[in-house]
């Protein structure tokens, strides 16, 4: 399982290989991205976590390209993570930043569907880790129950997830669209509702019915308004070329013309250009522990 957070939208068969591979590298730049622009948030979650003693053994679950395995070999020097994706490329990327930061030993990479039945042998790790993919896995309920098989006594378990693609536009842009971002997002929520049904679910109630014994729930809370980096603008970028292409068909075709001209790069209203861009969004974590 992989996933820039809802940033994945249903396939249409295998002779669109050459197109997948093609956005899975656009993915993996979104969460690239996602990871540099939103770290400090991703450190704040890693540092609430209610771990009675630092771990020794992480599982990343639905690593993506590393924004949770970095956060996690910081926040615990002495760990080592296993992550663990569905995507040869993203993990290629993770071995790859593995390596440009001197922390390879400590980075171990398995591909595996997490939707399997089967799951490949994590041993027996002190904390798994799962941002922004289990809403994507076909029996969450099932996963919950292999993850609590999975981790050693009184291990701990967090669940990270996101409100969605977050906002960067004021709610008066762009000029003679006013509300554009809401209505693009209100038709990719409507996508959503029906290919990825658990997304925005409450995990606390599963993590009971799993085995787990809840520890805490928190919500994080992003509003970036400082000047925009280069990122952030690519990464408004990379996430509203993501939406066009779940929300095109329901978009009236003033909308459209207006979501193409912020996503022309080399136009006069690219988002690129905007000075006004900011970061508004939503991430929260469940910590649930397995029963001794």
């Amino acid at each position: 399982m992989t996933h820039t957070h809802p940033h994945h939208t249903p396939g249409h068969g295998a002779h669109h290989g050459t197109r997948r591979a093609a956005d899975a590298g656009v993915q993996a730049e979104i969460l690239d991205l996602d990871a540099e622009v939103l770290a400090e948030h991703i450190a704040a979650i890693t540092a609430w976590l209610p771990v009675e003693a630092a771990p020794d053994e992480i599982v990343d679950l639905g690593c993506g390209t590393g924004a949770g395995t970095f956060a996690l070999l910081a926040r615990f020097p002495e760990a080592r993570v296993t992550a663990v994706d569905s995507s040869a490329e993203h993990l290629q990327r993770l071995r790859q930043k593995a390596r440009a930061g001197g922390v390879q030993d400590r980075v171990r990479t398995v591909q595996a569907d997490l939707d399997s039945t089967d799951w490949p042998d994590l041993g027996a790790p002190d904390l798994v880790w799962a941002s922004a993919s289990m809403h994507h896995m076909a029996a969450p309920d099932r996963a919950l129950r292999h993850v609590h098989d999975v981790l050693g006594p009184g291990g701990l378990f967090a669940v990270v997830e996101l409100a969605g693609f977050p906002r960067f536009l004021p709610e008066n842009a762009p000029e003679g669209r006013p509300g554009l971002e809401e209505r693009c997002h209100a038709a990719t929520d409507r996508l959503h509702a029906e290919h990825v049904p658990h997304r925005g679910a409450d995990w606390g109630p599963m993590l009971t019915a799993a085995g787990f014994a809840r520890q805490g729930e928190r919500t994080i809370t992003v509003n970036i308004q400082d000047s925009p980096t280069e990122a952030l603008g690519r990464y408004a970028l990379g996430s509203l070329q993501r939406i066009r292409g779940a929300a095109a068909g329901s978009l009236v075709p003033e909308d459209l013309a207006a979501l193409d001209r912020l996503l022309d790069v080399d136009g006069p209203h690219s988002v690129l250009r905007r000075t006004d861009l900011v970061v508004r969004t939503e991430r929260t974590v469940w910590a649930a522990r397995r029963r001794t």
